[in-house]
């Protein structure tokens, strides 16, 4: 099996999030949920947290306005930049770092709380990122994980997705598994104790037609745009089919001709580092 250096190792991590419009499908579909998931923390003002895969700061904005001292990682600077902007805006002061969440750019027990939103399931290294989480937050420190399920809307689009490519090489580590109960508790029982996990459901709704929202989420999500890139003409066109099929199938909006409403779901995950 071939063994890809530090430097392709990146290269091939940040690949997806260069092909697409990350920060598109974020303030459309994801800044609600964002602020549910902050919201449950219940944070003390002036806690230490890091948001690991932070994007465009979705979660991390909140967790500014709420009083918290937080410091966002990501490694794409294009995403850091918008999320700068948007602090800015907001008047909020945020550390933001470009790093890569197997190797965190921190002191041991630097923070008081750990957060992931739909970040860390992304790592090819899930034990290496169990335990840099694990390193930098202090003793008895908080974690905060959500990542999406295989049986939820997601899960069911990299399905699509799956039958159109050649089988992932030895050793690949599907995202989703990080929304499987039994297999968050193994990756993350090193480091952490007090586990606790629940199922999220989520509500998605645009304001146009499930084909017209299946376009834009093609469009913008950059793993679906790099495995497109992979595919001759005709094995795209009818990816693109079955992907709008499967919105089309699942939209519960009673007038799908301008508006769809997907539901779908993540595994909410909180710890307490040993």
């Amino acid at each position: 099996m071939q063994h890809l250096s530090i430097d392709q190792m990146k290269d091939s991590m940040r690949a997806p999030w260069i092909a697409g419009d990350f920060g598109a499908i974020a303030r459309e579909m994801g800044a609600p949920e964002a602020e549910s998931f902050v919201a449950r923390m219940e944070l003390e003002p002036g806690a230490r947290v890091l948001d690991v895969a932070c994007g465009t700061g979705n979660v991390t904005i909140p967790l500014a306005r709420r009083g918290a001292m937080v410091t966002g990682l990501d490694m794409m600077p294009h995403l850091l930049e918008e999320a700068r902007a948007h602090a800015a805006h907001e008047g909020l002061s945020i550390r933001f770092d470009e790093g890569f969440a197997e190797m965190l750019p921190y002191p041991d027990g630097s923070f008081d709380v750990l957060v992931s939103m739909f970040g860390i399931m992304f790592s090819p290294l899930p034990a290496t990122v169990a335990s840099e989480m694990a390193r930098v937050l202090k003793p008895g420190g908080r974690l905060a994980l959500a990542n999406w399920t295989a049986s939820g809307f997601g899960g069911k689009m990299g399905a699509v997705v799956g039958r159109y490519l050649p089988p992932p090489p030895e050793g690949a580590i599907s995202p989703f598994l990080w929304g499987e109960d039994s297999t968050v508790r193994d990756w993350l029982k090193p480091g952490f104790n007090a586990v606790e996990t629940s199922i999220v459901s989520v509500r998605w709704e645009l304001q146009r037609s499930a084909a017209r929202s299946a376009e834009f989420f093609t469009k913008n999500a950059g793993p679906i745009q790099v495995a497109l890139g992979r595919l001759d003409a005709p094995k795209q066109a009818a990816l693109l089919r079955d992907l709008e099929q499967l919105w089309i199938d699942k939209n519960l909006a009673t007038n799908g001709e301008n508006h769809t409403v997907i539901r779908t779901e993540y595994l909410q995950a909180l710890a307490m580092k040993r």
